[in-house]
């Protein structure tokens, strides 16, 4: 009797990505093992970055982020989602940092009790000293090729704006979740600069990001 293809299928799902033999033949396993394993190494370049210039890993991405984006992403509410975090986790590292003097925070003028914050001169020191802490990562991938380089960036942009929309990420700023972003026959099109753009030019954290509705 012939199994169905809906049991084989459930059986395949159910399996484990940590299940050996079943990782050494399947893809998908690998694929999913690949990334746990580089963000591991992402972690802990960060951990071993934080240790010698005492702030926390978080600390730290907070400073990065905020050195780069605009004021109205640099909220406790807009950090925790960023981050997926909770709000008195961002808030901590918020009081931790402004204790060191590396922000400060400035009221909004519609609401005297909301606040954005931006980096102090002791804060863009630290960024300085701090945003290189991924240099192993980048200078193993500058050894890919072009190829190779741009078939990364289109799987990893694809593969994040996926996970945002089934929930998994709370914030992406990709080019595929823009309102000015339209998919053509010959590749993509951005509306806010009218410009066709290839494969390479699709952005994973573009300023001029608006939400489609």
């Amino acid at each position: 009797m012939r199994k169905s293809p809906f049991l084989i299928s459930f059986k395949i799902m159910n399996k484990s990505i940590f299940d050996l033999p079943y990782q050494h033949k399947d893809n998908i396993a690998k694929i999913v093992i690949g990334l746990e394993r580089i963000s591991e190494a992402f972690r802990t370049l960060l951990w071993d970055h934080a240790k010698t210039i005492g702030l926390s890993p978080i600390q730290i991405q907070i400073l990065i982020f905020i050195a780069y984006h605009k004021e109205s992403l640099c909220t406790v509410s807009h950090l925790a989602k960023e981050f997926n975090l909770t709000k008195p986790t961002i808030s901590d590292a918020i009081k931790a940092l402004d204790k060191k003097e590396m922000i400060i925070k400035h009221k909004t003028a519609s609401d005297s009790r909301s606040y954005f914050i931006s980096l102090s001169p002791k804060g863009k020191k630290s960024v300085s000293e701090t945003e290189n802490f991924a240099d192993p990562i980048r200078k193993q991938v500058l050894n890919l090729t072009q190829n190779e380089q741009e078939s990364m960036v289109k799987t990893i942009s694809s593969l994040i704006f996926k996970l945002n929309t089934a929930g998994v990420l709370s914030v992406q700023r990709t080019c595929y979740g823009c309102r000015f972003y339209d998919k053509t026959n010959t590749g993509h099109y951005c509306n806010l600069i009218q410009t066709t753009l290839k494969d390479q030019d699709i952005r994973l954290d573009c300023p001029e990001y608006e939400e489609k509705a």
